[in-house]
């Protein structure tokens, strides 16, 4: 019988399992099953900054521009991202839970006749056709209607992201989905993809995730809950310092081929290895948090900060820039003080390099 699992085993473990030996960008995506994305670009948008370290030879801006060739789609899941298109499939046809009342209905529908002639359409095309003025966006600002209508025809499952454009999102009319899968086995499938890619989890973690897959599929939120049970009835786990952990029952968190090796990589903010601060925490014992939108004023370690893993161990946080074509580097350590192993420098260093040739590789570094 395997020994049970360390709090040491299941990090080494966490971290083996996400940062698998880089292969092609189609087949890395399959892998992690869904890859968040954000806007920002501090050095790089996060969707780049996860995929460079699971795709050989990897570019910033890679993922925008093979998009249109990859058997993938903009979507929701957990959280806003990328999925390959089986994934998608497991949660349409989507039922928003706020209807549409037959004024935007008839809006939406003629926007669908507008882009199905069309074939590709750029948001500003859409307004200038439909005129729908401007709206109050979520958070008191002001809006295009347009973008929130065909934001709206997104999530629906009306409209797919075909491209994108300096960044915008052009759409294209979706093919309506020809029957609804088996709502328990979808959710049950989504939950796999869920500890797939973010195992081990804590609990509360667990049950944070799949309560999310509402976000994906708001029409079976109230199948979550049994999803749930079925997910941790099917999964290994273990209760370490007060809180139990699952895993995939085929894995051991206590193998010996977990060993780190002697690498040193800076992690985008929403990394499957750092994303769940609960399980941060747990693991190695400090608290960070990503502090794009908090007052710099009152800003710990800065605008977009990403944690610094030495072999399995995130020991500090690095803010880069690209500047004329050059790489500078903030490093801060949890310490106050780079580490006296043998070999760390020259892993920084090494890292650095990874990173300069990643941004100014691509359209995105080469632009600044």
């Amino acid at each position: 019988m395997a020994r049970a699992p360390t709090l040491d085993d299941l990090r080494r473990y966490a971290v083996a399992r996400s940062l698998f030996a880089p292969t092609t960008l189609a087949r890395a995506i399959a892998r992690l099953g869904f890859v968040q994305a954000d806007p920002i670009r501090a050095p790089a948008r996060a969707q780049d900054l996860t995929l460079r370290h699971r795709v050989r030879d990897y570019r910033a801006g890679d993922l925008e521009r093979r998009y249109a060739k990859l058997d993938i789609e903009e979507d929701y899941f957990v959280n806003y991202g990328f999925v390959p298109r089986c994934v998608q499939a497991l949660m349409h046809p989507r039922v928003a839970r706020t209807a549409w009342p037959e004024s935007r209905r008839a809006q939406a529908q003629a926007v669908l006749e507008f882009v199905r002639a069309q074939g590709v359409v750029h948001p500003r095309e859409v307004d200038a056709q439909f005129a729908h003025g401007k709206v109050k966006n979520w958070f008191g600002g002001s809006s295009n209607a347009t973008t929130q209508l065909l934001d709206g025809m997104h999530y629906r499952g009306l409209v797919r992201v075909a491209a994108r454009e300096g960044g915008v999102r052009l759409y294209a009319a979706r093919e309506a989905t020809a029957e609804a899968p088996d709502a328990d086995a979808a959710l049950d499938a989504l939950a796999d993809i869920v500890v797939a890619k973010y195992a081990p989890l804590p609990e509360r973690t667990l049950s944070d995730l799949i309560g999310r897959l509402r976000i994906g599929a708001p029409q079976w939120q109230a199948g979550c809950r049994g999803a749930l049970v079925r997910a941790k009835a099917r999964l290994a786990s273990t209760r370490m310092a007060g809180q139990n952990w699952y895993w995939p029952a085929h894995e051991n968190p206590a193998s010996r081929g977990h060993a780190p090796p002697d690498e040193l990589r800076l992690l985008a903010p929403f990394d499957p290895v750092v994303w769940d601060r609960r399980r941060f925490e747990a693991f190695w014992g400090w608290a960070y948090r990503f502090e794009a939108y908090t007052p710099a004023a009152r800003r710990l370690r800065g605008y977009y900060a990403l944690p610094l893993l030495w072999r399995d161990a995130v020991i500090g946080w690095g803010n880069l820039a690209w500047r004329h074509g050059k790489l500078d580097a903030e490093i801060g350590y949890v310490a106050g003080r780079a580490p006296r192993d043998a070999g760390y420098r020259t892993a920084l260093a090494n890292e650095l390099d990874r990173v300069a040739r990643f941004l100014g590789g691509g359209a995105e570094g080469a632009a600044g």
